[in-house]
């Protein structure tokens, strides 16, 4: 049998000190699989002395996680610290360039730094995993780096935050408000105390542009992605959108087009009968469309400490079971140096159309100037329906357009027409349609 694999651990949260468990508890069945011990015999974290469920005295301890990655008797660095800068990166970097294999669970680390700490690995020949960075348990990286040879992808997209959905999904099922459902997934550990990384779209995001290099062969560009939350739905939006045969997601989209790549996330109305729109609750799900296999839509848990560990356990099993002198798979699916500079697509029509919904004072007039704005815009209207907006607000109307295809540009402007006539009375919601396939 090969000699055991050593394993560094930086960062026992949650997610390390059960990646820790897992290697000790499934030892044997790993030992079986990867034809190898697999031993941890390095750790780093802030508090020494927390209880965390698991001895790890046979561990060496560093309380710096750079001089854990530098000096420690390992094979593979586990960074579980997270952030995009500070001990994460330079701690990843350092074991790098020391010849170690590094698992990562850290999007926003490699959304920033990525190429970057990808052409290191690759010069030093060690292998650079982060299956855990994306959509938790699902093993997405690997399916699109390893599994799909031969096939150009067109679009990947999905649900990326189990945050979100859980919100979206509540709010459907129970009719009640976006802050009462916040509250409860905060209470329940689905969402931090600060949550605006996951409602604003920051960490779809994130995840979003590690899916884009992997599959279009192009260099990271998380700063250049159209980005729009959740905390604008409301129950108005959700009892609409359930009228008109959709519910609301939010979608991470990648897409190749004639003029570049087109990366977005924002809320989407998805046809109620679509496989996508049946993803409830913190699952998460990543849907692949290519020219040979067509589409793959991956589902799974998306988050947590299990499904998280999972795809860290896999990543450092991947390791254990590769020998030396075997060629790895580049990071990002192509060599580092060869990934292509991103190039952001031109605005055109999303074929699906948009909905509108506007809140706007009940006066004579207000019909006409909307369907004004609208079509000094060249925006045609599928359907437009007007709704008392409630026995208290008989001053007001909801004002609910639906377009035919047509540009976010547009749309906007439009808007802003309609601003500038001064009939709202609250802020203006647009939300893409996504048609049925």
């Amino acid at each position: 049998m090969a000699e055991a694999l050593r394993v560094g651990i930086a960062g026992l949260g949650t997610v390390g000190a059960s990646v820790a468990r897992v290697l000790r508890d499934k030892a044997a069945e790993l030992t079986r699989q990867c034809g190898r011990d697999i031993v941890v015999t390095a750790v780093s974290a802030r508090d020494p002395k927390r209880d965390r469920g698991i001895d790890l005295s046979a561990a060496k301890w560093f309380d710096d996680p750079v001089e854990l990655a530098e000096k420690a008797d390992i094979d593979v660095f586990v960074e579980l610290i997270g952030g995009d800068d500070g001990p994460a990166r330079l701690s990843v970097k350092a074991a790098l360039e020391a010849g170690r294999h590094v698992v990562t669970a850290n999007k926003a680390l490699l959304a920033k730094h990525g190429v970057a700490l990808a052409e290191i690995a690759e010069k030093k020949g060690v292998l650079l995993n982060y299956e855990a960075a994306v959509a938790g348990g699902i093993p997405v990286i690997k399916t699109m780096r390893e599994a799909m040879a031969g096939n150009a992808v067109t679009r990947v997209f999905g649900i990326l935050n189990g945050t979100c959905n859980y919100i979206l999904t509540r709010m459907e099922a129970e009719g009640i408000s976006f802050d009462a459902c916040l509250k409860d997934a905060q209470r329940l550990g689905y969402a931090e105390a600060d949550p605006t990384f996951d409602i604003e779209g920051h960490d779809t995001a994130h995840k979003l542009s590690i899916l884009t290099s992997l599959a279009f062969g192009t260099k990271i560009a998380a700063n250049d992605i159209y980005m729009e939350g959740i905390s604008n739905i409301t129950q108005a939006d959700i009892r609409a959108a359930g009228d008109l045969g959709y519910r609301i997601k939010l979608l991470g989209v990648a897409q190749r087009t004639d003029s570049g790549i087109e990366q977005r996330v924002h809320p989407t109305m998805v046809p109620t009968a679509s496989v996508i729109a049946q993803v409830h609750g913190v699952t998460n799900a990543v849907a692949i469309e290519t020219d040979i296999l067509g589409e793959l839509l991956l589902s799974g848990p998306g988050a947590g400490g299990n499904a998280t560990a999972s795809a860290v356990i896999g990543d450092i099993a991947d390791i254990a079971k590769s020998r030396p002198g075997f060629q790895h798979a580049p990071v990002f699916g192509w060599p580092a140096k060869e990934l292509k500079p991103y190039k952001k697509a031109r605005m055109r029509s999303h074929a699906g159309g948009y909905f509108i919904r506007l809140t706007v004072h009940d006066r004579t007039g207000v019909f006409a100037a909307i369907a004004k704005r609208m079509a000094d815009n060249d925006i045609s209207l599928e359907s437009i329906v007007q709704q008392a907006a409630g026995p208290e607000t008989q001053a007001q109307k909801t004002v609910i357009l639906v377009t035919h295809e047509t540009t976010e540009a547009a749309v906007r402007k439009a808007v802003e027409g309609i601003i500038k006539d001064g009939h709202l009375t609250d802020k203006a919601q647009v939300i893409r349609i996504e048609r049925a396939e």
